[in-house]
C-alpha cells in the first residue's frame, strides 16, 4: 500500500460538494433534453446523458440517484417518466460495472457498451408500454410497430420490440457520444477528486479491493452481505405489508363507495317504478303501457350511478326472481320480462327477509352474474307493501381489475424507488463499516505477520495511519484506537530491541573476554577467534546460498554459531600450560589431555545453559566446542560422530578451525603457504569434513583470503 497523506476536514468536503455538483449537472443533462425531446414529440427520449456520465465518473450510486430522481422530474411534462425510472437506475449500474470491468478507451468496448445498453433499455421500456399502456407511448414508434409487423408479417410485439430496440440503438448512441464527450473535458484532478468524493478513508485501488474481496472469501457471513440482504428483506417487506394495506383499504374505501352509488341508484329506481304494476311488466313486457318510458329512465340512472354494471326490477317468488326489467350491458344478453332467475347460494340466508318484503344489507356474491356486490332496494305502493325489488350490482372483478393496473403502477414507480434505496444501503454498508472495516483488518494482519522486523513494523504502522478513515462514528473510534496500539507496539519493539542489542552486546563482549584469557594462556596467539568467527560466516552464508541444509541454515542460525564461534576452544582453560604450549610434538598422553578440552568446554558451556532459561544461542556454542575436532568419517574426538549426525555448526567450525591452525604459525610450525593449505583441506573432504562446507568455502575463497590478509598479512 502506498502512503497517502490524511486529507484535511476542508478537503473532505470540497470532494463531497464536487460529487453534489455532479449530480445536479447530471439531473439536469437527463430533465433538458428530455423536456425538449418530449415537446417536440421525438421518438426519441434523451434522458440517459446524465446517468451515464455520473455512473462513469461517480461510480454506480451517484449514477442511480441522478436516473431516479431525473424521472421523478420528468413527471412535470412526462406522466409515465416515473414508470421507467427503473430501467435509467439499471442503466447507471450497467455502466458502472461495465466501466470497471472493461473501460471505455477503444471503440470495440464503446460499440459493445452501446449495443447492450440499447437492447436491454429497448426490450424493457417496450414491455413497460406494453404492460401498461397497450402499445406504444409515442405515436411514430407505434405506426412504425404497425408498418413493420404488416411488412415482414411479424406479430406486432415482437415487431415493437425490434423498433424499441433501433429506436434505442439511436437514442443511446447519441446520449453515449455526448456523455463520453463531456466527460473527456473533465480536469483530471476534478475527476479525482470525484472518485474520492465517496470515500470515508483512503481511496482503495481495484487491486487493493480485489484483496479485501479475496480476504473476505474466508468469511461466512460478512457485513456487506448481512447487511444487504438485511435491506432487501427489510424493504420487501415494508412493500408488502404497507403495499397490500394501502390496497387492501383502497379497494374496500372503493367498493363502500361504489356500494353507496348502487343503494342511491336502487333507490332512485324504485321511485320511479310504479309498483302496483309490476306484476303487468312482467307478463306483458314491452307492450305494456309505460313500459319503454319506465326502461328509458332505468338506463338513464344506471349510467349516471358510477360503478353500477347491472340494473333490474325483480320480484320474489316461492321458486325464483321473475324479471321485470333487465337493462342491457356490453358483456352480458339482457333477461326478458317474464323470466325466472333461480336464487343463488348467496342469497339463501335473505330469502326469508326478501319474502317478507324487508330491506336487505348489500350481498357479495360469485355466481352467476360474476363477482358482484349487490344492493336490493324494496319497491314499494302506496299502502307501503313490496311488490318488488330493484337490483343493483357493483362489479367486483372490475374493480379488482383496476386494483391490478394500479397495484402494477406502483410496482414499477417503486422499482426505481426501490433500487435507490438498496444502492443506499449497500453505499453506505460499503462505505462506513465494509471499506474501512476490511482496511483495518488487512492491516492488522500485516502488523502482526511482520514479527520482529522494525523496518517492517513502522512500514505496516505507517500504512494503517495512512488509511485516513473518517466516518465519524464507532469504526473511527476502533481506528484510532488501533492506530495508538499500532504506533505504541513500534515504539515497545523498538526500545525491547535496543535492550536486547545492549544485552548482546555485553553478551558477545563477555564471551570475547572470556575467549581472551583462553587464548592468552596459549602461546599461539594470532587473532584466532576473529578469524574462526569469519570463516564460519562464510561458510554458513554460502551453505545458505546454495539451499544447502535449508531446514537448519535461518538467519538466526548463522548469528547463533558466528556468536558462539569464540566459545569453541574454551575448554583449552583446564589444559596445563606444560601441555597447552609445548613447542614439540604432544606424547600419547599429552595428546589424551590435550582432547579432554572438548568435554570441558562442553561441560562449561552447559552450565551456563542451565544458569540461563529458555532459548538461547549458546546451545550452538555447546555443540562446537565439543564437537569441533569430529570427523566426517567417524574417527574423530570425543564420541566418534560421523556424517550429519555431528551438529551442523561443529562441522562448519571444524573447517574454519583447520584452517586457520594451517595458515597460522603454531609453537610447533610455521605457517603453511595457502595452496598447501587448500591442498590438505580438499584432500580432508568427505573423510574429515563435510563435503559440502569445503566446497562452499572453496567457492568464497575469495572472501578468505581478505580475511587472511587482514590478519595475517598475506598477499
Amino acid at each position: 500500500m502506498k502512503n497517502h497523506l490524511p486529507q484535511t476536514e476542508y478537503g473532505r468536503f470540497r470532494n463531497s460538494k464536487y460529487h453534489m455538483v455532479l449530480c445536479i449537472i447530471g439531473i439536469l443533462a437527463n430533465v433538458l433534453p428530455a423536456f425538449g425531446s418530449a415537446r417536440l414529440g421525438m421518438p426519441f427520449f434523451l434522458d440517459t446523458v446524465g446517468t451515464i456520465g455520473t455512473a462513469i465518473l461517480g461510480g454506480v450510486f451517484p449514477g442511480i440517484v441522478v436516473a431516479v430522481t431525473s424521472n421523478a422530474l420528468c413527471m412535470m411534462f412526462n406522466h409515465s417518466a416515473l414508470y421507467f425510472a427503473f430501467i435509467n437506475a439499471l442503466v447507471a449500474i450497467f455502466t458502472a460495472w461495465f466501466i470497471r470491468k472493461y473501460s471505455l478507451e477503444n471503440i470495440k468496448s464503446i460499440l459493445i457498451y452501446a449495443v447492450t445498453t440499447a437492447a436491454g433499455s429497448g426490450i424493457l421500456a417496450a414491455l413497460v408500454q406494453q404492460w401498461m399502456f397497450g402499445g406504444a407511448q409515442n405515436v411514430s414508434v407505434g405506426d412504425m410497430s404497425t408498418a413493420l409487423s404488416s411488412m415482414v408479417k411479424l406479430p406486432y410485439l415482437p415487431a415493437f420490440l425490434l423498433v424499441n430496440i433501433l429506436v434505442n440503438l439511436l437514442d443511446k448512441g447519441f446520449t453515449i457520444a455526448l456523455a463520453l464527450l463531456a466527460v473527456r473535458f473533465v480536469p483530471a484532478n476534478m475527476k479525482q477528486r470525484i472518485k474520492e468524493g465517496d470515500w470515508k478513508q483512503k481511496p482503495l485501488s481495484q487491486d487493493e479491493l480485489r484483496a479485501m474481496r479475496k480476504w473476505s472469501r474466508g468469511v461466512s457471513r460478512s457485513i456487506w452481505k448481512r447487511m444487504s440482504v438485511t435491506l432487501v428483506i427489510v424493504t420487501m417487506l415494508a412493500i408488502i405489508l404497507m403495499g397490500g394495506i394501502g390496497v387492501r383499504l383502497y379497494f374496500e374505501n372503493e367498493k363502500d363507495a361504489k356500494t353507496a352509488s348502487a343503494k342511491k341508484a336502487a333507490e332512485f329506481a324504485a321511485a320511479v317504478v310504479d309498483a302496483d304494476r309490476i306484476d303487468e311488466f312482467i307478463k306483458e313486457g314491452r307492450a305494456a303501457e309505460g313500459y319503454e318510458e319506465t326502461e328509458d329512465m332505468l338506463y338513464r340512472i344506471r349510467d349516471n350511478a358510477q360503478g353500477v354494471t347491472y340494473l333490474y326490477v325483480i320480484k320474489i317468488e316461492d321458486d325464483g326472481c321473475y324479471v321485470a326489467f333487465d337493462l342491457e350491458t356490453e358483456d352480458t344478453p339482457p333477461y326478458l320480462p317474464g323470466d325466472v332467475i333461480e336464487f343463488e347460494e348467496a342469497f339463501e340466508p335473505y330469502l326469508p327477509a326478501l319474502f317478507a318484503g324487508e330491506e336487505i344489507d348489500p350481498i357479495e356474491s360469485d355466481d352467476i352474474s360474476g363477482w358482484v356486490q349487490t344492493v336490493y332496494y324494496p319497491i314499494r305502493n302506496e299502502q307501503g307493501v313490496t311488490k318488488g325489488y330493484v337490483g343493483a350490482d357493483v362489479s367486483l372483478e372490475y374493480m379488482a381489475g383496476e386494483m391490478s393496473s394500479f397495484i402494477t403502477k406502483v410496482l414499477l414507480i417503486l422499482a426505481g424507488f426501490l433500487i435507490l434505496i438498496l444502492s443506499y444501503g449497500m453505499w453506505t454498508t460499503s462505505t462506513y463499516s465494509v471499506y474501512p472495516v476490511g482496511s483495518i483488518a488487512l492491516s492488522v494482519e500485516e502488523l502482526a505477520g511482520v514479527g520482529d522486523d522494525q523496518k517492517r513494523l513502522d512500514e505496516s504502522v505507517r500504512n494503517i495511519r495512512a488509511l485516513d478513515i473518517h466516518t465519524g462514528d464507532e469504526v473511527e473510534k476502533l481506528y484510532e484506537a488501533i492506530c495508538s496500539m499500532a504506533l505504541n507496539q513500534a515504539e515497545q519493539m523498538r526500545a525491547l530491541r535496543h535492550f536486547s542489542e545492549a544485552t548482546a552486546q555485553m553478551q558477545d563482549g563477555l564471551i570475547i573476554t572470556m575467549a581472551d584469557m583462553v587464548e592468552n594462556r596459549d602461546s599461539d596467539t594470532g587473532a584466532h577467534i576473529q578469524k574462526t568467527a569469519a570463516y564460519v560466516r562464510i561458510i554458513a552464508e554460502g551453505l545458505q546460498k546454495k539451499g544447502y541444509y535449508s531446514e537448519k541454515i535461518s538467519s538466526k542460525f548463522i548469528s547463533d554459531i558466528v556468536r558462539s564461534a569464540p566459545l569453541h576452544d574454551v575448554g583449552k582453560i583446564n589444559i596445563p600450560d606444560e601441555v597447552l604450549n609445548k613447542p614439540g610434538k604432544l606424547t600419547d598422553e599429552e595428546f589424551e589431555i590435550m582432547k579432554t578440552h572438548t568435554s570441558a568446554g562442553k561441560k562449561i558451556i552447559e552450565k551456563a545453559i542451565n544458569t540461563i532459561h529458555g532459548e538461547n544461542y549458546l546451545k550452538e556454542a555447546r555443540n562446537m566446542a565439543a564437537y569441533h575436532h569430529e570427523r566426517w568419517d567417524g574417527k574423530g574426538y570425543p564420541e566418534g560422530l560421523h556424517g550429519e549426525v555431528i551438529p551442523l555448526s561443529a562441522r562448519i567450525m571444524a573447517v574454519a578451525d583447520v584452517f586457520d591452525a594451517l595458515t597460522s604459525p603454531r609453537v610447533y610450525k610455521p605457517a603453511f603457504p595457502l595452496e598447501k593449505a587448500l591442498a590438505i583441506i580438499e584432500e580432508g573432504s568427505g573423510t574429515q569434513f563435510d563435503p559440502k562446507c569445503v566446497e562452499v568455502f572453496m567457492d568464497n575463497l575469495a572472501e578468505a583470503k581478505i580475511i587472511l590478509k587482514k590478519y595475517n598479512q598475506f598477499e
